[in-house]
């Protein structure tokens, strides 16, 4: 098996996610980075098979194809379910082949090489390297952290976030450790907001970024009188950054009245460590 020289432009294509356990119906998809500073031309590159111990089928990814420098190309034979199940902010960035490998749901190899047989990168991956306090993985893709840590190293791997819809094709990855503050904090956009149907100010914006991207939260909003009215959060994995809103609704789906309210954030680690956070918010009409 031949490996591209470090010192090579294709070296910097690197596996950036992966879904190999799609819901019933679905296919799975691999997405590709760009980590170099040139437009990287793509008519030479391939997905790979991997049989015992070495290449089998190829499959290449077509002609006149580029990816641009730090933007992301996803792989997929069914771009229909991509769109309908993920969000894909750019869906130019998405090749769909007649046919690609086969990953298998519990474990495989990810190959991504030249036609000659050049492999540009490789990930063998398995289910444990999802979070294990997920119950089911069916849907949710396995999101590389680091561009800068090596493909194979196991820890550079987590699920995709829940609040990113478990999986983010051709958009930074919800588990990246490249686009964090060095500081883990929520913000809320307004402290103030009215939920009354005009378009100004009708939600309440909870933006987080996070030092790690393996923590689960509870997010509950209480009022006054320290009584539970709605429940943003149920054990969501939360990826590094993100934005949770709030709709002025309670559970019961009647309107909450105007006050203060409390957002309460319960985060928790696999190791089951805790940490909460506290915020004021305010609903006026």
């Amino acid at each position: 098996m031949l490996l591209c020289s470090l010192a090579a432009p294709c070296q910097r294509l690197l596996i950036s996610e992966l879904l190999c356990n799609p819901e019933p119906g679905g296919s799975d998809y691999v997405e590709l980075y760009n980590a170099g500073n040139d437009t990287l031309p793509l008519d030479n590159i391939c997905l790979f098979a991997w049989a015992g111990n070495s290449l089998s089928k190829s499959y290449p990814l077509g002609d006149n194809l580029q990816v641009a420098p730090h933007r992301y190309v996803v792989i997929t034979t069914d771009m229909d379910y991509l769109t309908s199940h993920y969000q894909v902010p750019y869906p130019n960035q998405a090749i769909v082949l007649p046919k690609m490998p086969a990953y298998n749901d519990a474990s495989g190899t990810v190959i991504v090489g030249t036609k000659d047989g050049v492999v540009l990168d490789r990930l063998d991956y398995d289910e444990k390297m999802h979070s294990p306090l997920l119950k089911d993985v069916e849907g949710v893709s396995l999101e590389r952290r680091s561009f800068e840590v090596p493909t194979q190293n196991r820890s550079n791997w987590y699920s995709a976030a829940s609040t990113a819809g478990y999986g983010t094709p051709t958009a930074p990855n919800s588990q990246s450790t490249e686009f964090l503050f060095r500081e883990a904090d929520f913000v809320l956009a307004d402290e103030v907001f009215s939920p009354n149907g005009d378009g100004y100010h009708d939600q309440m914006d909870l933006t987080y970024s996070l030092p790690q991207g393996d923590l689960h939260a509870n997010i509950t909003l209480f009022d006054a009188a320290g009584r539970p009215i709605r429940q943003l959060c149920n054990a969501c994995l939360l990826g590094t950054q993100g934005i949770i809103t709030w709709d002025g609704l309670r559970d019961n789906g009647s309107r909450a009245t105007a006050g203060r309210y409390v957002l309460v954030a319960d985060l928790y680690n696999r190791d089951g460590r805790h940490q909460k956070i506290k915020k004021t918010v305010a609903i006026f009409f």
